[in-house]
């Protein structure tokens, strides 16, 4: 018995001439490649006989699915008609970026879609797509910085706490935050996220365990950021113990790093294989939610998304030790994810990518750029919107065109004429990138009620 295991040593064993052996094959290699093959077998040979017991096992639960209900791989048709769908501030919004809708809407799976006033053309699903569809998932339409969120926290300071410490507050920037893919915090912290059963149950989440605790507390590249600023308060808010004013606070902006990239990318590449598509919409593959490449992409999803946050647990606290103050309320939100919600009297899968959940009272924390106010926002849960809202301002020009137009010296006058300082940041993150948040704001007064802003002062992103 040679030591690599062949489609002829299933066959042997019993399993049928059919995709179950190119499954078994694929997810051995995969996840149990350095183990001996008799003791592989003996687990293959028990898998046959029983299925049932392996259907949500992390290796062998595909395998099972492919004995008990072998999946079809067939090429899918669009639709010839849209799903419904609503634009937000569509004189603002590129063709592309509505065409990219357009195609989503003739998904077989689409229920509804909306386009929020901050959108532009991306990968999939254009940045500010919502899209609901039926017991399917898109990993396009979450994107790949999965659970890519903001958190606000607002200290119990004036917002005269800036004064005279610039210098201090850069530093605790410079020393106490770390971006793209090489830093990490020289003293890691623990975090109840590592300890889920995800990080055992799932084989190709478990290999990723050790770089999301290594990355735990970072900030990806980009426009991800963390930013010390002045929050002002408009209404009296009793559930804060806060009044109207102004106050000093942090406001982050990122993802769940590695840990979901690498995610993306894996249940990218299974979606296309189980889900041809016409090659304009390739990117927009799903997974079947009863399957269970389906079930373990959702599982995965989830955790990225609560490490996301615990990634910004670990920012905000290690600047409020620093400091030495006491945060009063934080304000936070995801936007690219997708969840379970009713809508149109039916359960959909409702991807926001790259757009703030805003369902009747949810909080949520709207950037505009380094030197354009952030707004504090309560949703006013409005159907047509699917709940929804924009993520920030939107691009106006892409990363590509930003380093033709702008110079560090443009950069440095905008920055100068609105009193921001600046840690890092590159051309392709020139303020004058993004789109006017004022307008973005105006577009969608029936998606959000505004209840605050956030005026950034220090600012700390990518070198």
């Amino acid at each position: 018995m040679g030591n690599k295991l062949s489609g002829k040593d299933l066959i042997k064993l019993g399993f049928p001439k059919n995709n179950s052996i190119n499954i078994a094959l694929g997810q051995i290699n995969r996840y149990r490649k350095r183990e001996k093959k008799e003791g592989i077998l003996t687990e293959a040979k028990e898998v046959l006989l029983f299925p049932e017991k392996f259907k949500n096992h992390g290796t062998w639960g595909k395998v099972a699915e492919g004995l008990l209900n072998p999946v079809q791989v067939r090429m899918q048709q669009l639709n010839t008609t849209r799903a419904p769908f609503s634009i937000f501030g569509e004189n603002e919004i590129d063709q592309q970026a509505k065409f990219q809708l357009y195609d989503a809407l003739k998904l077989p799976i689409s229920v509804a879609g909306a386009l929020m006033p901050d959108a532009h053309s991306g990968y999939g699903l254009p940045i500010g797509g919502v899209l609901a569809t039926e017991n399917a998932v898109i990993p396009y339409g979450v994107g790949v910085d999965i659970g890519c969120r903001m958190s606000l926290s607002i200290f119990d300071l004036p917002a005269s706490f800036l004064k005279g410490r610039d210098q201090q507050l850069e530093a605790i920037l410079a020393e106490h935050t770390k971006f793209g893919m090489y830093e990490t915090h020289q003293i890691k912290a623990d975090h109840e996220i590592f300890y889920r059963p995800e990080f055992k149950d799932i084989p190709f989440v478990k290999g990723l365990l050790d770089k999301a605790y290594k990355q735990l507390g970072t900030s990806g590249g980009g426009n991800h950021f963390v930013e010390f600023g002045i929050v002002k308060i408009d209404a009296p808010l009793a559930e804060w113990k806060l009044v109207p004013g102004e106050y000093f606070a942090v406001l982050s902006h990122s993802g769940s790093r590695g840990l979901g990239a690498n995610i993306a990318k894996q249940y990218t590449y299974l979606a296309t294989k189980q889900c041809p598509l016409p090659k304009n919409v390739q990117q927009l593959a799903w997974l079947d939610l009863n399957t269970h490449d389906g079930q373990e992409y959702w599982m995965a999803m989830n955790l990225a998304g609560d490490y996301a946050k615990a990634c910004h647990e670990d920012i905000h606290r290690r600047i409020a030790k620093i400091l030495g103050k006491r945060v009063v309320v934080t304000i936070e939100n995801h936007h690219n994810f997708a969840w379970k919600e009713v809508h149109h009297g039916r359960e959909c899968i409702v991807h926001r990518k790259g757009a703030t959940p805003a369902a009747e009272g949810q909080l949520g924390i709207i950037p505009g750029s380094m030197t354009a106010p952030g707004y504090i926002v309560m949703g006013k849960g409005n159907p047509e919107s699917l709940n929804s809202a924009s993520h920030g301002a939107g691009r106006v020009f892409s990363r590509a065109k930003c380093k033709t137009m702008f110079t560090q010296s443009d950069i440095k006058k905008e920055l100068k004429k609105h009193e921001v300082n600046l840690i890092g940041g590159n051309i392709d993150e020139a303020p004058m990138a993004y789109k006017d948040i004022t307008k973005v704001m105006a577009n969608q007064q029936e998606l959000v009620t505004v209840l605050g802003t956030f005026t950034p002062k220090i600012v700390r992103m990518d070198k």
